[in-house]
C-alpha cells in the first residue's frame, strides 16, 4: 500500500504521541491521593475498647490556642542550627539550648520550589515534578489541608507574605496582604510590608491562626549565594522578629496547660550557588523549630535535632489545632508534641494517625492487608483496646503504665512503616508503562528513519507492506507472547500500574499495535535489505576501510546520546564532553603521525613497477604544477606560504593547541551545579579587575606626572639657558 509522505508523517506523530503519554504517565507517577476529597469530623474513628465501643467518639481538645507560622523562605537548616545561626540567631539558639523548644531537622522532597513545598507543608502529601510547572501560576488547592480545615472549624486566619499562599488558599483568610516573590533583587520591601503588620496584629486577639511568610533570604540566595555578607544581617532580622512575637504570645498565655505555638520553619533550603529546585543535602533540610511554653519541661535536655519528614508537620498542627488530618497526608504526628499529655490522649492521638494512614494505604495499595505497618497497627489497636479496658476498670499500677509505654512505642513504629509505604509509592516509577511507551516510541522512530529516503524523493510516496505483516504467522506470534505478559505483569504485581488499570480491550489493542509495528518493521528491513543488496555490499566493503579516527567519532557521539537517558548527567554532561575531546585529540594525533610519517615511508617501499607508474604520474603533475605554480605563486600571501610549506608541523600540532585550549577553557569558568561554589579564574579576574583596573590608571597618572615634571624641567633648564 502507497502512502504519502505527509499522511505517514501524521499517523508516525500521533503513534509517537501515544507513546510518550504511556511513557511520561510512568515516569511521572500520581501523587498518593484519597479517593474522597475531603474528611469531616463524622468520619472520625471510635477509641478502640474490646467488646464494646468507646464514648470517646471526637476529636480530642486542641493543643494550641493560637498558632504562630513564621516560615521563611530558602531558610537552610545550618542558618539556625549551625555557626551563623549561633552568631546571627541568637535568642533562637539561646532557647534551642535551654531546651524550651522541639528542634528538628524536616527533610523536603524535590522538587524543592515554593508552592510544592507550601503543599507539602499543608497537606502531607509529596507534590510531583509537574508542580514546578504549576508554580509559576499557582492554581487553588482543592486538596485536603490544614487551611481548609481550620477554616471549616471556624478558625479565624490571617495571612501577609508571598502570594502564592492567597492563590493557593483563596478567600481563607479574614485578612491578608500579598507580596510577589518574582522581583528576586528586592530582599527588604518584601520583608518589611510582612513585619510591619505585626505590631498591630500582636495587641489583638481576633486571630486563631497566623501565617508569615518572608521572602528575604531567598533573594539574597538568588543574588548573592548562602555565604554573602547579606546572610548575617537578615538572620538577625529574622530573629528580632521571632522574638518580638515569642515575647508577644508569651505575655498573654495565662493557662499553661493551653498555651500558644510558634512554627519556625523554612520551604526548602539553599545551594551552594544560592539557587533551589534539586536534591541536594543543602536544598532539602531544612530546620523546624517549635516554640511554646508547653515544652519548658524539657529545660536542660539538649539534644541534637532529630531528622524528620517535612510532610510530619501537617498532621501535627491539625491534631494541635483539634481538626482532622488531612485524607492525604502521608506524615506523622512528632510524639514529642504530645508528650506532657496523659497516657490516653496520646494513645488516642496516635491511633487517629494510624487510623487515617491505613485508610490512605488501602485506597492506594490493593495488598494493603500485607504491609508491615498495617499489620503492626492492628496489633497494636488490639493492645490499645485492652489498655482502655483496664483504664476504664480504674487500674492504676504499674502494670498499666509499662503497658502504655510498650503500646506508644507499637504505635510510633506503626506510623513509621505506614508513612514510607505510603511515600514509596510517590516515588516508584511505573516501570511497566514505561517500557510499553518506549517500546512505540523506537518502533515509530525507527519506521521514520526507514521512511526518510523515500520521503525525500521526488514522489514523496512510501510503499508500506501492512496485508502480509499483519496475516503473517509472527503476527499472531508476538499478539500471544504480549498478551501473556500482559497477564502475567498484571496480575503479580502488587502496586497501582497504569496500563494495568485501563480496560482490557484497550490494552490488547495497544499489544495489537505493538506487534503490527514490529511485524510492518520487520518487513521494511527485509524488503529494503532485498533491494538494494548491492548497494549494501558497496556500504559494507567502505564500512571496512573506515579508520580508528572515525570509529571513534561515532562511538564517542553514541555514547554521549546514551548518556543523556541518565539522571545523573543532566546537570554534568560536559564532563564527558571534556573527556571526548581529550581522547578525540590524542587519537588525532596519532592519525597524524601515522599520515606524515609511517604511510609515506611505506609508500617508498612499493615495487618496481608501482615506482615506474608514481614517476610517471610524478612527472606529468609536475609539469603541470610548474605552469600552474608560475600563475600563482605570485598571488601567495605570507601566511598562504607559510602554511603550504609548515603543513605536516601544523597538523601535528594542531592537536595539542586544542588540549591547551581546552585546559585553559576549563578552569575559565566552573559549570554544572555540582562544582559551581568551587573558585575559577573567572572569580579570580572578577575580584582582580577593579583592582587591576585601578592600578593601571595609578600608573597611568604617575607617569603623566613624572612625564609633566620632566618636560616642566626641560622648559626651565631652556628657558635659564637663553
Amino acid at each position: 500500500m502507497k502512502v504519502g509522505a505527509s499522511v505517514l508523517a501524521c499517523c508516525c506523530l500521533l503513534i509517537q504521541v501515544l507513546g510518550l503519554a504511556l511513557f511520561l504517565r510512568g515516569f511521572f507517577p500520581l501523587p498518593v491521593r484519597s479517593q474522597a476529597r475531603k474528611s469531616s469530623i463524622s468520619e472520625i474513628p471510635a477509641e478502640p475498647w474490646a467488646g464494646k465501643t468507646s464514648n470517646w467518639t471526637q476529636l480530642p481538645h486542641p493543643l494550641f490556642k493560637k498558632v504562630v507560622i513564621v516560615l521563611i523562605d530558602a531558610l537552610r537548616q545550618d542558618f539556625v542550627f549551625g555557626v551563623k545561626g549561633k552568631e546571627h540567631m541568637r535568642y533562637v539558639t539561646q532557647l534551642i539550648e535551654k531546651g524550651s523548644t522541639l528542634s528538628y531537622i524536616a527533610m523536603a522532597t524535590a522538587p524543592t520550589v515554593t508552592m510544592p513545598r507550601i503543599k507539602a507543608l499543608m497537606t502531607g502529601t509529596i507534590p510531583g515534578f509537574i508542580d514546578i510547572v504549576v508554580n509559576l501560576n499557582s492554581p487553588e488547592l482543592l486538596e485536603d489541608n490544614v487551611i481548609w480545615q481550620a477554616k471549616q472549624a471556624g478558625k479565624r486566619i490571617v495571612f501577609y507574605g508571598d502570594d502564592t499562599w492567597i492563590k493557593l488558599f483563596p478567600k481563607h483568610f479574614v485578612e491578608s496582604d500579598g507580596t510577589t516573590s518574582f522581583f528576586v533583587s528586592d530582599f527588604t520591601e518584601v520583608d518589611d510590608n510582612v513585619t510591619r503588620h505585626l505590631d498591630d496584629v500582636l495587641k489583638r486577639d481576633d486571630w486563631d491562626v497566623l501565617v508569615l511568610h518572608y521572602l528575604g533570604l531567598d533573594h539574597i540566595g538568588h543574588l548573592t549565594g548562602p555565604h554573602s555578607h547579606l546572610i548575617g544581617p537578615k538572620l538577625y532580622e529574622m530573629d528580632f522578629v521571632l522574638k518580638k512575637i515569642h515575647s508577644a504570645l508569651s505575655s498573654k498565655d495565662e493557662d499553661p496547660s493551653f498555651p500558644s505555638l510558634i512554627v519556625v520553619c523554612g520551604d526548602h533550603g539553599m545551594s551552594e550557588a544560592g539557587s533551589h529546585g534539586g536534591s541536594s543535602d543543602e536544598e532539602v533540610q531544612t530546620p523546624l523549630v517549635l516554640i511554646s511554653s508547653a515544652f519548658q519541661n524539657k529545660a536542660g535536655t539538649f539534644k541534637e535535632p532529630e531528622i524528620i519528614q517535612q510532610t510530619d508537620l501537617a498532621p501535627t498542627l491539625a491534631l494541635g489545632l483539634g481538626l482532622p488530618i488531612s485524607r492525604s497526608s502521608l506524615g506523622m504526628l512528632l510524639p514529642a508534641v504530645v508528650e506532657h499529655k496523659t497516657f490516653r490522649e496520646q494513645l488516642r492521638f496516635f491511633h487517629l494517625n494510624g487510623y487515617q494512614l491505613c485508610k490512605l494505604l488501602k485506597e492506594n495499595l490493593r495488598a494493603y492487608e500485607k504491609d508491615d505497618g498495617v499489620e503492626q497497627f492492628k496489633k497494636a489497636e488490639k493492645l490499645h483496646a485492652n489498655w482502655i479496658k483496664l483504664y476504664l476498670e480504674g487500674n492504676t499500677s504499674e502494670v498499666l503504665t509499662n503497658l502504655g509505654r510498650k503500646l506508644i512505642k507499637q504505635y510510633l513504629e506503626a506510623l513509621q512503616k505506614l508513612s514510607a509505604s505510603l511515600s514509596k509509592q510517590v516515588v516508584e516509577y511505573d516501570i511497566y508503562s514505561m517500557t510499553v511507551g518506549a517500546i512505540i516510541t523506537l518502533e515509530m522512530f525507527f519506521l521514520l528513519l526507514i521512511c526518510v529516503p523515500s520521503a525525500l524523493s521526488s514522489k514523496a510516496e512510501f510503499d508500506l507492506p501492512l496485508a502480509s505483516p499483519i496475516f503473517s504467522l509472527f503476527f499472531y506470534m508476538t499478539c500471544l507472547v504480549l498478551a501473556a505478559v500482559h497477564v502475567i505483569v498484571c496480575t503479580s504485581t502488587e502496586n497501582m500500574c497504569f496500563f494495568c488499570s485501563i480496560s482490557w480491550m484497550m490494552a490488547m489493542a495497544i499489544m495489537v499495535l505493538i506487534a503490527a509495528l514490529l511485524c510492518v518493521l520487520l518487513s521494511v528491513l527485509g524488503k529494503i535489505i532485498l533491494k538494494h543488496k548491492s548497494s549494501n555490499e558497496k556500504q559494507s566493503s567502505s564500512m571496512s576501510s573506515w579508520s580508528e579516527l572515525d570509529l571513534l567519532l561515532l562511538v564517542g557521539t553514541l555514547g554521549h546520546v546514551l548518556s543523556m537517558g541518565a539522571s545523573s548527567f543532566i546537570e554534568e554532561e560536559h564532563q564527558t564532553w571534556y573527556f571526548l575531546i581529550n581522547t578525540l585529540c590524542l587519537a588525532l594525533s596519532q592519525e597524524m603521525c601515522r599520515k606524515y610519517f609511517l604511510v609515506r615511508k611505506r609508500n617508498k617501499m612499493n615495487t618496481s613497477d608501482l615506482e615506474y607508474m608514481e614517476q610517471t604520474d610524478v612527472y606529468i603533475n609536475e609539469i603541470y604544477d610548474a605552469h600552474k605554480k608560475e600563475l600563482k605563486e605570485e598571488r601567495l600571501s605570507i601566511l598562504e606560504r607559510f602554511i603550504k610549506d609548515n603543513e605536516k608541523w601544523i597538523a601535528l600540532a594542531s592537536p595539542g593547541i586544542i588540549l591547551i585550549c581546552c585546559r585553559l577553557l576549563r578552569p575559565l569558568n566552573q559549570t554544572g551545579v555540582q562544582w559551581m561554589h568551587r573558585s575559577d579564574f573567572g572569580h579570580w579576574l572578577t575580584r582582580k579587575m577593579l583592582f587591576s583596573f585601578q592600578s593601571c590608571i595609578d600608573v597611568w597618572t604617575a607617569g603623566c606626572i613624572l612625564l609633566q615634571s620632566y618636560h616642566r624641567t626641560c622648559f626651565v633648564s631652556l628657558a635659564t639657558r637663553y
